[in-house]
């Protein structure tokens, strides 16, 4: 990374002449990144959202056309591809800029093409003409290459770009922007880092208590900039809280019936209408509402239909109005009623809509247009809509402080805060942006305050091996080369780094051992020996008593699920302790609680933690069939009848009198030959046993640290080429790489370059070259499909389906089963049995070879895509995918979603099948799925 003298525009021609098209004036931090490209260098710029970074992607697209060379624009999402390809169509005219995503390729030989980021990663892997002659590539958004599913692919294209292609690289506000641009630089090149935290629109944070909006952070004395710095929490936020804490507690208090009055209305959670209104009447609209959860940003604009909520005038109904509906044009009308259509339009005629990954594009996409317009005022968005679409508003409102991530519900992290509230501040509209929080009970202002202080997060790699990846490197690079580039990788660079910091542990431990050793006579001291045998004692003992409670613990549980109605029991711990009467066993044999009745009238479920089971029921006794246990006379009237039968049986006194003394413990050998040797030791009989005891201790622990240490170490080290190593050799088992020439699978010489003889470096075969041609999640399972044939003889709705089994991924809550129960036809099911037997064949190799498992075949969205591949009929497919799972049905949006991700494998399978006869059928799918919805605002 490089410092040096900022010099002015006039000293730089090409940034004065880039300025002078703008209708405004470069910020500090968009003009030292120009003036570092304009100077050669290249940039990685960090700063907040909607401070204007696309800036500088532009600059490079205007450098590239005024030296007749070629930029490469690129973004994690289709949706921002088809938003940049727009702006700048509208700059410099369609013939010069192109498109190029899963879905479409317009104008893909133009000077600047726009396109996501694995169209660029797949062209550097094929070796593309039209790569040549190109200068500059922008990667948007470069922060995504910490995303688990596909982050890889950003590190790939950094590796692999040419050396004279200078790379612009635009990320939200990191913390580790250093370390990110230190990478960089070290596998491209001369590089500078652009920091900028400043945001252009000052952002206001409160938090709404009722119907009340309040500041989160005491401003009197500073602006918005410095808040959580150097502000404390709001003194009258604090109060205001407090008081209605006092009033909920009152309120509880108050007798119930007719008499009660109701809460007044300040103290109750604003509903979401009431919520708009109160930002309508202070002038905060439009707003975008985050909720974590698709079903309620539907909830939400549906609760705001129920109420009187309008928010447009009639010229911008008129306006809207005609935006739907030439969005909307090509829909058919049969599914538009699918869709909830005209629910749909009467909420954005009154400025509502949802916006989330569930809905069709088409809808989505309009919403978007309105909202940009400033014909939406309020969205309820999930938080998709905060990564990267340009759909900044004046006020964001955050419901809640935790979302579910698909295992558990977890509270947002500052990233997440700060990625959510950074759409509020339209740049060159508002003077101001506003944060809301909503306030309950759960929510502390302070836990607020450090959300909106922290404003940075990490960038971490998410960078491993693939199939597809690892066969590409084999092919391109070798074993050797590959190895390098992994080396070179943003991850191995983190590790590395995380690595000194070990080692220096390491050497830090040492130089403790040598100490300690010179005061204890040596690390050959007897002393360490004496110490070393009392630790073996000591965890002997401590594993011979969690035995021993994990035993009791276990008869106790035993004794209770034994228990059956009518047993008279004495409770043995606790407050409860005295005669029992079981009225009801347990039902749990893992954990089993039996309902009891105690002689002193309480019923309740008793644990191991009450009754040790020590002695057996004293009797039994005779119970009504029914016994209502909360009725306090029934309570009453069946103890009586417990100490009754007890006395008749000489029972003990209720005072829970042991049975006897307690079983003596087993002696254990092993422990009583290591206390013998301690006994013995030379070191027992020294006078300052215990000082240098402790000394010996001390010496142990900094041993075992070190060993824990050292073993991170050789985990982290080359831990990618580890990984690369695993995949080549289970590849080359199964025939995709060839080892001195020779097809493992078949002993068939493998292909090698015209004059080359065969070299002891693996070598690709033909499948492998069929496998290197799948960028797929599931890479490897798709080539075995291929190669074995698989899917040979389906017509084209079954290749749809078969091709969704190792796709789709069912929602944890909802619709997709993977039983695959409504398999439509006998051909398909074969073909997905076949598949599923593959995948459990490739699983025990990864098993085998400690690779990272392939995801499992899911027959979810089989019924779906076939019926719609079969039909074009909208409302039948939805139906096929709710009855494949639990009833739930499926979204338009997931719907149309899925058939895409089935339109990209099955365009790569009419590349890469072996067969002319799959390939023709695959192009027959693709037809027979691109159509209606499907089709219209593809993007």
């Amino acid at each position: 990374m490089t410092t040096r003298p900022e010099p002015s525009v006039g000293d730089l021609p090409e940034v004065a002449e880039f300025v002078s098209l703008l209708p405004f004036e470069l910020d500090g931090f968009q003009r030292r990144a120009c003036e570092a490209l304009a100077q050669g260098h290249g940039v990685l710029v960090c700063a907040p959202t909607g401070a204007g970074k696309t800036v500088v992607g532009e600059f490079a697209v205007h450098l590239a056309l005024a030296a007749g060379r070629k930029c490469f624009y690129t973004t994690p999402i289709k949706a921002l591809s088809n938003q940049k390809h727009t702006d700048l169509v509208r700059r410099y005219g369609p013939q010069r800029i192109g498109l190029l995503t899963g879905d479409q390729a317009i104008n893909g030989d133009a000077d600047v093409v726009v396109m996501t980021t694995e169209v660029l990663r797949n062209m550097l892997y094929a070796d593309s003409p039209t790569l040549q002659g190109l200068s500059f590539v922008v990667m948007d958004e470069v922060h995504f290459l910490a995303d688990r599913m596909r982050g890889a692919v950003w590190e790939e294209v950094i590796l692999h770009l040419p050396e004279d292609v200078r790379l612009v690289s635009l990320s939200a506000t990191v913390s580790n922007a250093e370390e990110f641009g230190g990478w960089i630089q070290t596998v491209r090149g001369d590089t500078t880092v652009v920091v900028d935290e400043h945001r252009p629109v000052p952002l206001w944070q409160h938090v709404m208590v009722g119907k009340r909006l309040l500041d989160l952070f005491d401003y009197r004395s500073s602006g918005p900039a410095k808040a959580g710095r150097d502000l404390l929490v709001d003194p009258e936020l604090l109060r205001h809280i407090s008081h209605r804490r006092e009033a909920d507690r009152l309120a509880d208090w108050q007798p119930r019936g007719r008499g009660r009055t109701s809460r007044p209305s300040l103290y109750r959670t604003p509903g979401r209408p009431e919520v708009i209104g109160v930002l309508a009447g202070g002038g905060l609209l439009p707003a975008i509402t985050f909720i974590f959860s698709r079903a309620g940003c539907d909830a939400a604009v549906k609760q705001c239909l129920r109420s009187s909520l309008r928010l447009t005038t009639e010229e911008e109904r008129s306006r809207i109005a005609e935006i739907v509906d030439r969005r909307t044009a090509d829909l058919n009308d049969s599914d538009l009623v699918v869709l909830d259509f005209h629910e749909w339009r009467e909420a954005l005629l009154r400025g509502l809509a949802a916006h989330h990954a569930g809905m069709l594009p088409t809808f989505r996409h309009t919403v978007e247009e309105l909202f940009t317009a400033g014909l939406v005022k309020a969205v309820f968005a999930t938080e998709t809509l905060a990564l990267g679409i340009n759909m900044p508003a004046r006020t964001v409102v955050l419901e809640r402080l935790v979302k579910f991530n698909g295992e558990q519900h977890m509270p947002l992290t500052p990233g997440e805060y700060t990625q959510l509230t950074g759409r509020a501040g339209r740049r060159g509209i508002d003077v101001e942006g506003h944060a809301v929080v909503l306030w309950n009970p759960d929510v502390d202002p302070a836990e607020v305050a450090g959300l909106a202080s922290t404003r940075t997060f990490p960038l971490r790699s998410s960078f491993a091996p693939t199939y597809n990846m690892t066969i590409n490197l084999v092919h391109q690079l070798g074993p050797e080369q590959a190895h390098r580039l992994l080396e070179r990788s943003f991850a191995q660079y983190q590790t590395d780094r995380s690595v000194v910091g070990l080692v220096r542990g390491v050497e830090r431990g040492e130089r403790l051992l040598a100490e300690l050793a010179t005061q204890l006579g040596g690390r050959d001291a007897a002393i360490l020996d004496y110490v070393r045998l009392r630790a073996q004692i000591s965890e002997r003992e401590r594993a011979q008593s969690r035995a021993s409670r994990l035993q009791r613990r276990q008869a106790a549980n035993d004794a209770l699920t034994a228990l059956r109605r009518g047993d008279i029991i004495t409770i043995t711990h606790g407050r409860r302790s005295g005669l029992a009467v079981v009225l009801e066993p347990a039902r749990d044999d893992e954990d089993p609680r039996p309902l009891v009745l105690s002689e002193h009238r309480w019923a309740g479920r008793i644990s191991s933690a009450d009754y040790s089971g020590a002695s057996a029921p004293m009797g039994t006794m005779s119970l009504p069939k029914r016994v209502e246990h909360r009725n306090p006379r029934a309570r009453r009237d069946i103890a009586s009848a417990l100490r009754s039968a007890a006395a008749g049986k000489d029972a003990p006194s209720a005072r829970g009198r042991r049975s006897g003394p307690p079983p003596e413990r087993d002696i254990d050998p092993e422990l009583a030959s290591l206390r013998e040797r301690v006994r013995a030791h030379r070191a027992h009989q020294l006078p300052d046993r215990e000082d240098k005891a402790r000394l010996a201790e001390r010496y142990l622990k900094i041993e075992r640290d070190n060993e824990q240490l050292r073993k991170k170490i050789a985990a982290a080290t080359n831990s990618l080429a580890q990984t690369f190593d695993r995949i080549v050799v289970l590849l080359t088992e199964r025939g995709f790489i060839a080892v001195d020439g020779v097809d493992q699978t078949t002993g068939a010489e493998a292909d090698t370059p015209e004059g080359e003889a065969a070299a002891a470096d693996p070598v690709v075969t033909d499948d492998g070259r069929l496998l290197a041609r799948i960028y797929s999640e599931s890479d490897l399972l798709v080539a075995e499909c291929l190669r074995a044939g698989v899917w040979e003889g389906l017509d084209a709705a079954e290749l749809a389906a078969a091709l969704s089994s190792v796709l789709y991924e069912s929602r944890r809550d909802g619709y997709g089963a993977a039983d695959g129960h409504d398999v439509p036809t006998g051909r398909l099911r074969r073909a997905l049995n076949q598949t599923r037997r593959l995948w459990t064949e490739l699983r025990a190799d990864e098993q085998r070879h400690r690779i990272s498992q392939s995801r499992e075949p899911d027959a979810g969205f089989v019924a779906a895509i076939h019926r719609w591949a079969s039909t074009g009929d909208l409302a039948s497919a939805l139906d096929a995918a709710g009855s494949s799972g639990a009833g739930t049905s499926m979204s338009a949006g997931d719907f149309v979603r899925w058939c895409r991700q089935v339109l990209d494998l099955a365009d790569q399978v009419r590349n890469a099948a072996p067969s002319a006869a799959l390939r023709t059928t695959a192009k027959r799918a693709i037809n027979d799925v691109r159509r209606g919805v499907v089709a219209v605002d593809a993007g």
